[in-house]
């Protein structure tokens, strides 16, 4: 048996968690989707600067999905309901449901400074999260339009579309520029978020984690700063 077909027989013989996560599960978790990001965000940089513009967009929407793995992480650790937990995990494993992110700049420019001013980022089904997922595809995948037009990759992300595409690429650069989280941070994760999960007292519960990752030394993050971003 080749190498190749080893690993395709392992990995059908290891069905897709849905479970429970540990402090350091998550953090493992989480620290890895990172790594993944920054990894595909620099491939896409290479790839951009090679003059591979559709190789690099894609490679650059699927850094942004990596990223965006991170805060569904954050919530399933938080769940114990088996339903719930069914539905974050097909959050973690779905396209769209981890692309949202990558209109913050856009929204920074148009003066978003609290929270509620994000809340666009997790929709799911919203307009820019099809978009980016589109242009992953054609930057992947030839296909087959009306009329019987055949799209190409390489014909689409042409020059006239540098600017545009080391824009995206920018962004995934941004987004995957995360610091390590450790076992302990997510200990405090979840004794400051579960008793408050999905309640109208989540933000206390926020204020309260900030406050006590500033105090272990793991946040330089300013909780009155935070709790004014919260509102």
């Amino acid at each position: 048996m080749t190498n190749k077909e080893g690993y395709s027989e392992k990995k059908r013989n290891l069905p897709e968690y849905r479970g429970t996560l540990t402090p350091a599960q998550a953090a493992q978790g989480i620290n890895a989707a990172n790594r993944n990001a920054a990894s595909l965000a620099e491939d896409a940089r290479i790839l951009f600067e090679s003059g591979k513009l559709a190789s690099a967009i894609s490679l650059a929407a699927l850094s942004i999905e990596e990223s965006g793995k991170a805060s569904i992480l954050r919530g399933i650790i938080l769940e114990d309901d088996p339903v719930a937990l069914k539905k974050e995990w097909k959050r973690f494993r779905d396209h769209r449901s981890k692309n949202g992110s990558w209109i913050l700049p856009d929204l920074a420019r148009k003066g978003a400074t609290k929270l509620k001013h994000l809340s666009i980022v997790t929709k799911r089904d919203a307009s820019h999260t099809e978009q980016l997922h589109s242009l992953k595809m054609v930057g992947l995948y030839t296909d087959c339009y009306a009329d019987i037009h055949w799209s190409e990759p390489t014909e689409i992300f042409s020059e006239d579309y540098t600017s545009f595409v080391e824009d995206i690429v920018k962004r995934s650069e941004l987004l995957s520029k995360r610091s390590f989280v450790s076992e302990k941070e997510m200990e405090i994760w979840v004794k400051c978020l579960k008793p408050v999960w999905r309640s109208e007292q989540m933000k206390f519960g926020l204020i309260q984690f900030s406050i006590l990752m500033h105090q272990e030394g793991l946040s330089d993050t300013d909780p009155e700063d935070f709790a004014a971003f919260l509102g």
